[in-house]
Protein backbone atom coordinates (compact mmCIF):
# COMPACT_ATOMS: atom_id res chain seq x y z
CA UNK A 1 0.00 0.00 0.00
CA UNK A 2 2.95 1.83 0.88
CA UNK A 3 4.14 2.00 -2.72
CA UNK A 4 0.83 2.70 -4.15
CA UNK A 5 1.21 6.05 -2.38
CA UNK A 6 4.62 6.87 -3.78
CA UNK A 7 3.89 6.50 -6.92
CA UNK A 8 0.82 8.69 -6.63
CA UNK A 9 2.70 11.30 -5.16
CA UNK A 10 4.51 12.03 -8.84
CA UNK A 11 1.62 11.80 -10.48
CA UNK A 12 0.97 15.31 -12.16
CA UNK A 13 -3.17 14.90 -12.30
CA UNK A 14 -2.51 15.78 -8.66
CA UNK A 15 -3.93 19.25 -7.44
CA UNK A 16 -4.11 20.02 -4.04
CA UNK A 17 -7.79 21.52 -2.48
CA UNK A 18 -6.53 22.10 1.49
CA UNK A 19 -3.46 21.28 3.22
CA UNK A 20 -3.58 20.47 7.33
CA UNK A 21 -0.22 22.27 7.96
CA UNK A 22 -0.91 22.17 11.58
CA UNK A 23 -0.72 18.14 11.79
CA UNK A 24 2.39 18.17 10.89
CA UNK A 25 3.48 20.35 13.36
CA UNK A 26 1.28 18.61 16.05
CA UNK A 27 1.90 15.03 15.10
CA UNK A 28 4.44 12.43 13.96
CA UNK A 29 3.47 11.14 10.91
CA UNK A 30 4.30 7.49 11.07
CA UNK A 31 2.29 6.03 7.63
CA UNK A 32 -0.01 7.99 4.74
CA UNK A 33 -3.32 6.67 3.21
CA UNK A 34 -5.08 7.24 0.49
CA UNK A 35 -8.74 7.53 0.58
CA UNK A 36 -11.87 8.20 -1.46
CA UNK A 37 -14.60 10.16 0.00
CA UNK A 38 -18.51 10.09 -0.44
CA UNK A 39 -19.74 13.93 -1.40
CA UNK A 40 -22.99 15.26 -2.25
CA UNK A 41 -22.89 17.67 -4.90
CA UNK A 42 -22.96 20.88 -3.24
CA UNK A 43 -19.78 19.60 -1.20
CA UNK A 44 -17.80 18.96 -4.69
CA UNK A 45 -19.20 22.59 -5.85
CA UNK A 46 -17.30 24.24 -2.92
CA UNK A 47 -14.42 22.09 -2.47
CA UNK A 48 -13.73 22.78 -6.21
CA UNK A 49 -13.23 26.80 -5.33
CA UNK A 50 -11.43 25.70 -2.34
CA UNK A 51 -13.81 26.59 0.43
CA UNK A 52 -12.44 23.49 3.26
CA UNK A 53 -10.75 23.66 6.11
CA UNK A 54 -9.13 20.57 7.87
CA UNK A 55 -7.56 22.11 11.11
CA UNK A 56 -9.83 20.64 13.75
CA UNK A 57 -10.93 17.02 11.91
CA UNK A 58 -9.72 13.94 12.65
CA UNK A 59 -10.88 10.19 11.30
CA UNK A 60 -12.49 7.31 13.21
CA UNK A 61 -13.50 3.77 12.56
CA UNK A 62 -16.95 3.13 13.09
CA UNK A 63 -18.77 0.15 12.70
CA UNK A 64 -16.27 -1.32 9.91
CA UNK A 65 -16.00 1.94 8.34
CA UNK A 66 -13.76 4.64 8.31
CA UNK A 67 -15.85 8.36 8.99
CA UNK A 68 -14.30 11.94 8.35
CA UNK A 69 -15.40 13.77 11.56
CA UNK A 70 -15.13 17.93 11.97
CA UNK A 71 -13.98 18.79 9.07
CA UNK A 72 -15.28 21.92 7.66
CA UNK A 73 -16.86 21.97 3.82
CA UNK A 74 -18.60 25.69 3.60
CA UNK A 75 -22.33 25.42 2.17
CA UNK A 76 -22.13 26.53 -1.34
CA UNK A 77 -24.22 29.71 -2.06
CA UNK A 78 -25.76 29.11 -5.85
CA UNK A 79 -27.03 25.89 -4.11
CA UNK A 80 -30.62 25.86 -3.87
CA UNK A 81 -32.75 24.66 -0.56
CA UNK A 82 -30.55 21.62 -0.23
CA UNK A 83 -27.04 22.43 0.70
CA UNK A 84 -25.24 20.47 2.58
CA UNK A 85 -24.65 21.14 6.70
CA UNK A 86 -20.93 22.03 6.55
CA UNK A 87 -19.70 19.77 9.62
CA UNK A 88 -21.55 16.24 9.05
CA UNK A 89 -19.81 13.25 9.58
CA UNK A 90 -18.29 12.10 6.14
CA UNK A 91 -17.89 8.19 4.72
CA UNK A 92 -14.01 7.45 3.61
CA UNK A 93 -14.20 4.92 0.89
CA UNK A 94 -11.48 2.10 1.59
CA UNK A 95 -10.76 -1.58 0.91
CA UNK A 96 -12.06 -3.75 4.27
CA UNK A 97 -8.46 -4.98 4.53
CA UNK A 98 -6.70 -1.58 5.32
CA UNK A 99 -9.75 -0.75 7.56
CA UNK A 100 -8.96 -3.77 9.14
CA UNK A 101 -5.01 -2.84 9.35
CA UNK A 102 -6.13 0.50 10.72
CA UNK A 103 -8.11 -0.59 13.69
CA UNK A 104 -5.09 -2.76 14.71
CA UNK A 105 -3.03 0.54 14.57
CA UNK A 106 -5.33 2.66 16.23
CA UNK A 107 -5.51 0.18 19.33
CA UNK A 108 -1.88 1.07 19.93
CA UNK A 109 -1.73 3.65 22.50
CA UNK A 110 -1.50 7.07 21.51
CA UNK A 111 -1.76 6.81 17.53
CA UNK A 112 -4.72 8.79 15.58
CA UNK A 113 -5.94 9.08 12.15
CA UNK A 114 -6.06 12.36 10.96
CA UNK A 115 -6.81 14.15 7.24
CA UNK A 116 -3.18 15.80 5.74
CA UNK A 117 -4.93 16.68 2.73
CA UNK A 118 -7.71 17.21 0.29
CA UNK A 119 -6.96 16.94 -3.72
CA UNK A 120 -8.17 16.45 -7.01
CA UNK A 121 -6.81 13.21 -8.24
CA UNK A 122 -8.07 13.26 -12.25
CA UNK A 123 -11.59 14.10 -11.44
CA UNK A 124 -11.95 12.37 -8.04
CA UNK A 125 -11.97 13.99 -4.62
CA UNK A 126 -9.24 12.22 -2.57
CA UNK A 127 -8.33 12.28 1.10
CA UNK A 128 -4.38 11.71 2.42
CA UNK A 129 -4.69 10.14 5.64
CA UNK A 130 -1.82 10.17 8.37
CA UNK A 131 -1.57 7.46 10.38
CA UNK A 132 0.02 10.08 13.84
CA UNK A 133 1.18 10.34 17.34
CA UNK A 134 0.68 13.18 18.97
CA UNK A 135 3.70 15.12 19.90
CA UNK A 136 5.23 16.41 22.84
CA UNK A 137 6.05 20.22 23.73
CA UNK A 138 9.63 20.05 23.53
CA UNK A 139 9.27 17.80 19.80
CA UNK A 140 7.58 20.86 18.61
CA UNK A 141 10.40 22.89 19.77
CA UNK A 142 12.93 20.38 18.00
CA UNK A 143 11.05 20.63 14.90
CA UNK A 144 10.92 24.21 14.77
CA UNK A 145 14.29 24.93 15.65
CA UNK A 146 15.40 22.34 12.93
CA UNK A 147 13.37 24.03 10.20
CA UNK A 148 14.88 27.45 11.36
CA UNK A 149 18.26 25.72 10.65
CA UNK A 150 17.71 24.17 7.18
CA UNK A 151 16.35 27.70 6.70
CA UNK A 152 19.33 29.28 7.28
CA UNK A 153 21.81 27.01 5.87
CA UNK A 154 19.64 27.63 2.39
CA UNK A 155 20.12 31.44 2.76
CA UNK A 156 23.54 31.09 3.48
CA UNK A 157 23.88 28.75 0.08
CA UNK A 158 22.18 31.10 -2.38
Amino acid sequence: MLLIFEKMKSDKNQKNITVNRKAEHDYFISQRIEAGISLVGSEVKSLRIGKANLTDAYAAIIEDEVWLINAHISKFDQASFNNHEPLRKRRLLLKKSEIRRLKFKLQEKGFTLIPLKFYFKESKIKVELGLAKGKKLYDKRESIAKKDLNRELERRIK
